[in-house]
């Protein structure tokens, strides 16, 4: 071995970068999704040879163009942002809920289980209070079940919570197949405990959003139970020297979150589609992972990436029509290019890459 030999410092190291102001980060996200969308109008006009500035107005347009748009986007986004909201009491705990697709699926099932055996045996009223006690209840007993063998097992909750999505679809597929004679695998529309309109058929969906997201504002800031989530995340010992019942509050934590989902699958059911299948909750809990991390659990940030998100898949449908696109692949390629902008921006938001400084002709000298 050559003692002489020196030892090379890496080309770049990574650092904490300073806390940046709000407005800074603001920008500089805004500078990202800009150009991520600016990438996706050239795509756009490269595939289906139109012009890329067609995109930003067929984008616009797939949102805002008429008051129905304007009313489903508002919609969508109430319903992203309650299954978004009930995954940030876990998120700051550090438990790993990846299960709320299949939390809302299966408060969506135990609903349309009661409006098709129910439907038209008992009065209308009692049937939609009987339709959100079992969706609330399917849907906290599908999140508990992990959470149990968390802090009993101390089994993996990131992979139960994720097969149990697989597990909720499996069953609705079982049970649409014995309803269903046909064997189509789709259950017509229930004529029965479909909830009643406020204003327009949206609105009820908006309020219970705000209402969420009010709550949960309020919980997390102000509540005791709020404060429980944070520390037992950094520690769970010292959680348990302060006195907190670590499991209790990990249970706790998500009945909570299982009876989130569990509204919002009483309101795809009972108030949207009128029925049940596999794609009813729209991946709303696969996409709400990201729309949490990127805000870092920041409820009101997190309405506001909510916001980004449906306004970008609402905008690609409305853009794939006008450019005729026959598939989504470019529709999700673009999405996926803003996701990629996005957390690439949250990276160096959060962190800087110092690079190895060049050697001079005097440092090689004092060698």
């Amino acid at each position: 071995m050559n003692n002489n030999s020196t030892i090379r410092e890496p080309l770049f190291h990574i650092t904490n970068r300073p806390t940046l102001k709000i407005r800074y980060k603001i920008l500089i996200y805004s500078i990202a999704i800009l150009a991520a969308l600016f990438l996706g109008g050239v795509i756009c006009s490269i595939v289906a040879k139109g012009d890329p500035f067609y995109f930003f107005t067929s984008l616009f347009e797939g949102v805002f163009a008429t008051p129905r748009k304007r009313w489903i986007f508002l919609r969508d986004t109430a319903l992203l942002v309650c299954v978004s909201m009930s995954l940030v009491p876990a998120f700051r705990m550090k438990f790993w809920n990846l299960g709320g697709n299949g939390q809302v699926l299966i408060g969506g099932l135990a609903t349309a289980i009661c409006m098709f055996y129910l439907g038209g045996k008992v009065n209308e009223g009692v049937l939609i209070m009987i339709m959100a006690v079992a969706s609330i209840t399917a849907s906290i007993v599908w999140a508990v079940i992990p959470a149990l063998l968390k802090v009993f097992f101390n089994a993996n909750e990131t992979l139960l919570t994720l097969m149990m999505n697989y597990i909720a679809a499996g069953l609705i597929t079982l049970c649409i197949a014995s309803w269903v004679k046909s064997g189509s695998g789709t259950l017509p529309e229930l004529k029965y405990g479909n909830i009643p309109d406020i204003i327009n058929p949206h609105f009820l969906i908006i309020l219970v959003g705000v209402l969420v997201t009010v709550f949960m504002v309020v919980y997390l800031k102000f509540a005791k139970h709020g404060y429980e989530l944070s520390v037992v995340g950094d520690s769970p010992n010292t959680a348990k020297y302060c006195g907190m019942k670590v499991k209790t509050i990990i249970i706790r934590t998500m009945v909570l979150s299982g009876a989130i989902c569990g509204l919002v699958g009483l309101l795809l059911v009972g108030s949207v589609g009128h029925t049940i299948g596999v794609n009813t909750a729209n991946n709303y809990g696969f996409t709400a992972i990201m729309t949490t991390w990127l805000a870092n659990c920041n409820p009101i940030f997190m309405v506001l990436t909510c916001l980004l998100v449906t306004f970008i898949s609402s905008g690609m449908k409305q853009v794939r029509m006008n450019f005729g696109m026959t598939n989504d692949s470019t529709a999700n390629l673009i999405i996926g290019i803003l996701y990629f902008f996005i957390i690439a921006c949250a990276f160096f938001v959060k962190y800087k890459v110092i690079f190895r400084k060049k050697e001079t002709k005097k440092d090689k000298g004092e060698k």
